[in-house]
C-alpha cells in the first residue's frame, strides 16, 4: 500500500532532524505529503517543589520561549520539505502527553504513516522514563516506521 499522508513528530532533538530528513525523502520516493507535529508541554517546565516561587512574568517568558523553541522546530522541518518540493503542514498541539497527541493528531488528520524518531532508551532508564516511540506504537491507528 503506497502512503500519501505522513506524520512526522519532532522534539527538535538530532535524531528527530534526522528522521525528519528521511521522512522528506521517503515522502519524494512516494510522492506523499507531510504534517510536521510538535507537542508543547502545557508547562515548559515541571512545576513541583516550585510553589510559589515563579510569578507571573517569569512564567510567561518562559511560555513564550517555548512556543519560540516549538516555531523553530516547525520551522526547521518545513524549510527541509519546502527544498525537496514536497507537500507540509506544520501542527502544534499542547499536551503533557506526547504519545496520544501523536496517535491523536496522526487519526485526525487521516495521516496512513506515522514516522519518528526513538531515542532508544534501554534498560532501567526505559523502564523508568518510558518511551513515547512505544506507546505510539501501541495505540497507533497506522503503521509506525521508527528511525533510529
Amino acid at each position: 500500500m503506497p502512503y500519501s499522508h505522513l506524520l512526522v513528530p519532532s522534539d527538535g532533538s538530532d535524531l528527530s532532524r534526522r528522521a525528519v530528513d528521511h521522512a522528506v525523502r521517503l515522502a519524494a520516493a512516494l510522492l506523499a505529503r507531510i504534517t510536521f507535529l510538535h507537542v508543547q508541554a502545557s508547562t515548559p517546565i515541571p512545576l513541583v517543589g516550585l510553589g510559589q516561587k515563579l510569578d507571573v512574568k517569569t512564567m510567561e517568558l518562559l511560555i513564550a520561549a517555548s512556543h519560540g523553541e516549538s516555531d523553530r522546530i516547525l520551522e526547521e522541518a518545513a524549510v527541509a520539505a519546502d527544498e525537496a518540493g514536497i507537500p507540509a503542514h506544520c501542527e502544534r498541539v499542547h499536551g503533557d502527553t506526547p504519545h496520544r497527541a501523536i496517535v491523536d493528531t496522526a487519526a485526525r488528520l487521516g495521516c496512513d504513516l506515522i514516522l519518528m524518531a526513538s531515542h532508544g532508551r534501554r534498560g532501567i532508564s526505559g523502564f523508568l522514563v518510558g518511551s513515547e516511540t512505544q506507546r505510539v506504537l501501541a495505540l497507533a491507528h497506522c503503521p509506525v516506521l521508527v528511525y533510529r
